[in-house]
């Protein structure tokens, strides 16, 4: 097996930079466990459709179990004059069991063969992101619970708006992350489909079973169309979709504890644990993983144009450009994993600040909208209450005073039909336990948004 597996056709031996510029294993040997187990489950089919004989298929599968244990143990050895993960695997099995490996690749191609290592890593890869995105969640559901009645601006254009509570704050970041988890597990309905079998795009001669190989590696179904198999790539670009959307709410999350975080805000303080310093001012405290984060954000975007682009001149079936599709997809595994452990720990080690949270939102007319609704309540039509109650603001300014510190005289100034008992409503608790509609800031409404939460992390609850 010193030879390429193709090189029958061919009178000279690839040039050395030709060599290494189209091998792949120096990174597709990430998918060493996946080929293997993807190689086991074809020989094992080869031996009970009797296309190979039982005893050429035991030995096979012995070996390869022999490899894999070798490997588990001894870790990987790349050898870069093998050209790939599949090459390499079979280079393993002749030195193990001679001759006989020359019968692993009967009806089969490595055309389909990647295509399968592909989808059986990124359906382990999106049950391990899922258990990320359920201990993450639980970790905001926990600071939420902490928060319930810790009351805070709500923003607009980083304006203050109306005040809300953190907990309320936190959720909203729960039930993104929540969708984050529905489109992984959407998108895996697509990833659980078995290519292998349909060979380098037109099928094989042999009377192959594909459903018994599906059903050994565990995918729900096998393709229809052979060429469709082996030509597209969309399963990972949807992958690498609800990455990339994944990453755009960490990178916003990240993006305001960046700026809680400041001295302006005070919001919150990060543990030292996991935040670093500067090397030349000896006063600081950075929020790096929030950082991070946001600018990691980027690359998984990045990937997912990589891939996109990657496919879109493609003629069918196979074109070796294909092989550039692990390095974006590996890169984004690793970036969100790690991105979503790390988010996890600074919020779990994070302490906010809710005196300061509470002064702010009584800063800046944050009631002024309930002032406007007590109007409506009275019968003025909503866009007249809004002017008048603009005018008052406008006032206020200009007299140095807050709502809270108006009399009703004042008040009736601008708004002629407010009642005695309005001063009581422009309070921020008053204003905060007001919004009890459904999915509302009040703390009643947050509890039960934390406890749905934590019933759909158990799996009690189905939200889509």
């Amino acid at each position: 097996m010193t030879k390429k597996t193709w090189s029958g056709r061919f009178s000279k031996s690839t040039d050395k930079l030709i060599e290494r510029f189209t091998e792949s294993i120096t990174f597709d040997c990430r998918l060493i466990e996946h080929d293997i187990r993807g190689s086991i489950a074809h020989a094992q089919m080869l031996g009970s459709c009797g296309i190979i004989s039982q005893a050429d298929s035991d030995s096979i599968v012995d070996g390869l179990n022999e490899i894999l244990a070798d490997i588990r143990t001894h870790g990987v050895e790349v050898d870069e004059s093998v050209e790939d993960v599949h090459t390499y695997i079979e280079k393993l099995l002749f030195d193990k069991i001679g001759e006989i490996a020359g019968k692993l690749h009967t009806a089969r191609s490595r055309n389909d063969q990647v295509c399968l290592d592909i989808r059986l890593f990124l359906k382990h890869e999106i049950a391990a992101i899922s258990g990320a995105l359920s201990k993450f969640q639980a970790v905001i559901i926990d600071k939420a619970e902490e928060h319930v009645e810790s009351i805070m601006p709500g923003l607009t254009h980083l304006q203050h708006a109306q005040p809300i509570t953190l907990g309320h704050h936190l959720m909203a970041w729960f039930w993104m992350l929540e969708r984050d988890k529905d489109r992984f597990a959407d998108c895996l309905k697509r990833i659980n489909v078995s290519p292998i079998g349909t060979g380098a795009l037109a099928g094989t001669t042999f009377p192959i079973d594909r459903d018994y190989v599906a059903k050994e590696l565990g995918f729900a179904s096998v393709s229809e169309n052979s060429i469709d198999s082996v030509a597209d790539r969309d399963f990972a670009s949807e992958f690498l979709a609800a990455a990339a959307i994944l990453m755009v709410h960490l990178s916003r999350f990240a993006e305001e504890i960046v700026l809680w975080n400041t001295p302006e805000f005070g919001f919150v303080e990060l543990d030292d644990s996991v935040t670093t310093g500067s090397s030349i001012m000896p006063q600081k405290k950075n929020p790096d993983v929030a950082e991070l984060v946001r600018g990691k954000s980027g690359r998984v975007i990045g990937n997912l144009i990589t891939l996109l682009t990657i496919q879109k001149g493609l003629p069918m079936a196979y074109n070796r450009d294909l092989q550039e599709d692990k390095e974006p997809l590996f890169d984004t595994v690793d970036t969100v994993r790690m991105s979503l452990d790390a988010f996890a720990l600074m919020l779990s080690t994070a302490k906010f600040n809710a005196e300061r949270m509470r002064k702010a939102a009584a800063e800046g007319f944050l009631t002024a909208t309930d002032l406007a609704d007590h109007l409506v309540r009275q019968g003025v039509p909503f866009r007249t209450a809004h002017e008048q109650v603009g005018k008052l603001v406008s006032w206020c300014l200009e007299n140095q005073k807050d709502l809270l510190n108006l009399t009703i005289d004042e008040i009736r100034q601008f708004a002629p039909k407010a009642k005695e008992d309005v001063i009581s409503q422009l309070t921020i608790e008053a204003s905060v336990a007001a919004r009890s509609s459904y999915g509302g800031t009040a703390p009643s409404e947050v509890r039960r948004q934390i406890q749905k939460a934590r019933s759909v992390l158990e799996g009690k609850v189905q939200t889509f």
